[in-house]
This record gives C-alpha cells, sequence and structure tokens, in this order.
C-alpha cells in the first residue's frame, strides 16, 4: 500500500493494518453471532469486514434467492490462500447460493499476456479441478470465461459511460503510462460481478463476492457505478424512516414526466408515483408520504432493515420501465494467510506457500522452514512461550488445517506457556497438512472426468 493508502489488487504487497482499513474504506465488521452456523474463517474473525452483509443473511432467513460470485486469474498454481474464497464461496453455497465463477482469461492476456488458450487449460486444471475437491455443488455451480461471454463485455462497454480516468487513478494509480488493455480490466470486471443479475443468468437477486482486502477497489467501483445507474435512491431520513427520491437521468427523463422542454408533465410523475406507493403498500406500510412535484416519497415508518426488500422493488419496477435494475454487490473480506517466509503468498515464490498438489514432502519441508514464534533456546521458550501471531504453523492450522476450535485453542495454550515447543507444533501442523493434501488428493482424483459439469454452456 502506497502513501496514499490506496490497496493495489496487483500488488505483492498489501497492508495487514485491518483496523484502519475499515476505517478508511467505510467497511463494517463481521459478527459472526449473527451468521447461521458460522463456518471456521467466521468463528475465527478471518473474515473480518463486509459491506452490506445483512441484505444477504436476510435473504438465507427467508430462503430467498441469493448468489455468490468468485473469479480467478488463470496464469499460475492455485495455493492455499485460493482455497480460503472458495471455503467462503461453498458455506454461502450451503445457505441457498447458485454461484458463479468468472475466468479472469482477458485480465491474464491483458495485464500477465497469458494467451487464452493457455488460460483456459490452466483455469480447468489448476483450478476447477480444486474446486471441485474443496465441495463446490457442481448443480449448483456455473463456471464462464471472460472470452466467450459477450454481455460480460457489452456490460463493460456500457457501464464505463458511468466512471472516468480521474475515479481509475484514484482507485487504482493509474497513470499515463497504464496500457489500455490493463485500463479496461477492471471494467470487465465490473461486468463480471454484475452480470449475474440479469434476467438470462439467475435474475435480479442480492450477489455476494467474497475477496481477501486487496481486491476491494473492484468492489467499490462496482458499488459507485451500479448506485448511479439506479433510478430511484433509498435513503436514511434524519427523522426517522427512509426516503424514496428520484435519479433523473437522460434514460429516464420522459419515464418521470419530464418534457423536451424541461417542463414537468405531472400527471404521467403521478402515475409512475401511484405504482411506488401501490408497490410500498403491499409491503405492509400505510403511512406513505408523495411530493411528486419534488420527486419524493417518505417512509416514516420503514427502518434500515426495510431498505434491501423496498429497494428490491425498485429495481423491480426500473427493470419493468427500461431502465437497468442493477443492485449493488455485497462483499465480505478475509485477512491474509502470511507466507512460509512471512510475506505475502505468491504463486510466482512456490517456497512462500503450499500449493494444493505439493506432495507431502515437499510440504513438509516448506513447513519445517517457515517462520517460527518460539523463542532461541528451549530454556527460553519453557520460560517465556511462543508467539501466535508471527508462527507460520500456528497460522495454518488456524487458517486451513484444524478445523476444531476446541483443539486450536489448546494448541494456543500450550504454545503460549511453553509447554509446546516450537518443532512439536510444526510437527503438529504438517501432520494435519498431510491428513489435509491426501483428502484433497483423494477427492480430486473422484472428479477428474467430470470437470465439464462444472462449466457454463457457453463455456463448453
Amino acid at each position: 500500500m502506497n502513501n496514499a493508502g490506496r490497496i493495489d489488487p496487483w500488488s505483492s504487497e498489501q497492508s495487514t493494518d485491518y483496523a484502519r482499513i475499515i476505517d478508511q474504506f467505510g467497511l463494517s465488521n463481521v459478527d459472526s453471532d449473527i451468521l447461521p452456523k458460522p463456518g471456521m474463517l467466521h468463528r475465527r474473525g478471518v473474515v473480518f469486514a463486509h459491506r452490506d452483509l445483512d441484505v444477504v443473511i436476510d435473504r438465507i432467513h427467508r430462503s430467498a434467492s441469493f448468489g455468490a460470485l468468485t473469479g480467478l486469474m488463470p496464469s499460475g498454481k492455485m495455493h492455499l490462500g485460493h482455497s480460503m474464497v472458495i471455503e467462503q464461496v461453498r458455506w454461502f453455497q450451503e445457505h441457498g447460493a447458485d454461484v458463479t465463477v468468472a475466468v479472469a482469461d482477458l485480465e491474464a492476456l491483458a495485464t500477465r499476456g497469458t494467451s487464452l488458450s493457455l488460460g483456459r487449460e490452466t483455469a480447468i486444471r489448476e483450478y476447477v479441478h480444486n474446486y471441485a475437491a474443496l465441495g463446490l455443488d457442481p448443480e449448483k455451480t456455473n463456471v464462464y470465461f471472460q472470452s466467450s461471454r459477450p454481455v460480460v463485455q457489452k456490460l463493460a462497454f456500457t457501464l464505463g459511460k458511468r466512471t472516468n480516468l480521474s475515479e481509475f487513478e484514484s482507485i487504482y494509480g493509474f497513470h499515463g503510462e497504464t496500457s489500455l488493455s490493463h485500463l479496461q480490466a477492471p471494467m470487465v470486471q465490473v461486468g463480471d460481478i454484475v452480470h449475474p443479475q440479469l434476467d438470462e443468468f439467475g435474475g435480479l437477486r442480492p450477489i455476494v463476492v467474497p475477496v481477501g482486502i486487496d481486491q476491494d477497489p473492484h468492489l467499490r467501483l462496482t458499488r459507485d457505478i451500479t448506485q448511479k445507474t439506479n433510478w430511484f435512491n433509498v435513503k436514511i431520513r434524519k427523522s426517522g424512516g427512509l426516503n424514496i427520491a428520484l435519479s433523473i437521468q437522460d434514460t429516464n427523463q420522459h419515464h418521470f414526466g419530464i418534457n423536451n422542454d424541461g417542463s414537468l408533465d405531472m400527471s404521467a410523475r403521478k402515475m409512475v408515483f401511484t405504482e411506488i406507493e401501490n408497490t410500498i403498500s403491499e409491503l405492509g406500510f400505510s403511512d406513505i408520504r408523495s411530493n411528486p412535484k419534488h420527486g419524493v416519497i417518505e417512509i416514516p415508518g420503514a427502518t434500515i432493515q426495510d431498505r434491501s426488500i423496498i429497494r428490491m422493488k425498485l429495481l423491480s419496477y426500473e427493470r419493468e420501465m427500461g431502465g437497468l435494475g442493477l443492485m449493488p454487490p455485497s462483499s465480505t473480506y478475509h485477512r491474509f494467510a502470511v507466507g512460509m517466509n512471512g510475506d505475502k503468498m505468491s504463486s510466482s515464490k512456490p517456497e512462500s506457500t503450499i500449493f494444493l498438489d505439493d506432495s507431502i514432502e515437499q510440504m513438509e519441508r516448506k513447513v519445517k522452514r517457515a517462520i517460527s514464534g518460539g523463542q532461541p533456546t528451549v530454556e527460553e521458550h519453557r520460560r517465556l512461550g511462543g508467539d501466535i501471531s508471527i508462527d507460520v504453523a500456528y497460522q495454518y492450522l488456524k487458517f486451513f488445517f484444524e478445523d476444531d476450535d476446541l483443539a486450536l485453542a489448546e494448541i494456543r495454550n500450550d504454545y503460549e506457556s511453553g509447554r509446546l515447543l516450537a518443532g512439536d507444533l510444526k510437527n503438529i501442523c504438517i501432520e494435519k497438512a498431510t491428513e489435509w493434501l491426501q483428502n484433497l488428493s483423494e477427492r480430486r482424483a473422484m472428479w477428474e472426468d467430470r470437470l465439464s459439469e462444472y462449466l457454463a454452456p457457453d463455456a463448453l
């Protein structure tokens, strides 16, 4: 992260000052107590922040439809860090989400020079194969390629009118030397994120995108752009309740009763307001105050919890009138798992991480060489205990290999008290990682000839 506090999706170095990131970028803390059957990463605070996760949780409680989206860069091998996202996607899928997986083959071509053919081969062999082994359900999972889904590129072009170079410079740090293909990549990602809401890909519903915090710029850009397209804004009233305000744009002026000369056709405006009032009344609200002239409807009895369902109804109405009707994506953010050397995991640095196809011998060698939180001597360790905050073996147990919270707590207590030595902790990690990798390998073998089940029709 640079001096301006920017998060860079393409950088190999990222800030881990999560409290500052939450404050700076307006994120909310994740409260695992409100989640239905929270996953391991939720319970341990690894998934630490979100935007609009409450919208998705409400859908889960009401057994209403929602989607989860993730993407992959087909330019390297899949390592443990990548599995964290799939763990979260699987949790959403188990709670009712349909899953869309975007293969960023165009972005890989633009930013890393990976050909489309090699990108396809890598995506299926390295990623889809492991996604199957990690437990995604093929009946509720669709993998597609950016290059073979024209609607994504069409959306990128259409929505590009809602942003400019200044915003890209602010969000991404792009400058005069940035290539045009790199410049286009974020807009294609915007298309990736919003297109599952289109009728042919599942229809209007909330879409949640679980990512590492380094990917937040893409989510911020997408949320900003989609909200600019919305014809209705639902905001909190200072005196309580919610306001619905018209967002007058070139594409909807005639729908909202604005004539070519700028005058107001009150009869057309009242027709829109009558439709909105009827929709709101169907949701159970009776105290509705309309001001068609000023383009505002007040709902004093509505709460912040009602905002998402009201917004969904208005987006549906917007579509009926010819608008895009796009909902800003929800998102969750996880902490980075430290690399073997204390830095970020990277596919380009094989010794920094465990790859999902590593042999047991390769894994064992890496763990034994990993940074330890133990003291210089046994005597000092027995007296002072180990430091779990920097110990890679403990971190990997916490993030990946030990799903029993009580067992993990016992390991932590023994290590911090000095009863458990650094070498002992590494041996525990090796034992658990061995079991994890062997199980994954067995599941990969099960799916060897069935990977096409995960591919969307336009990806076959």
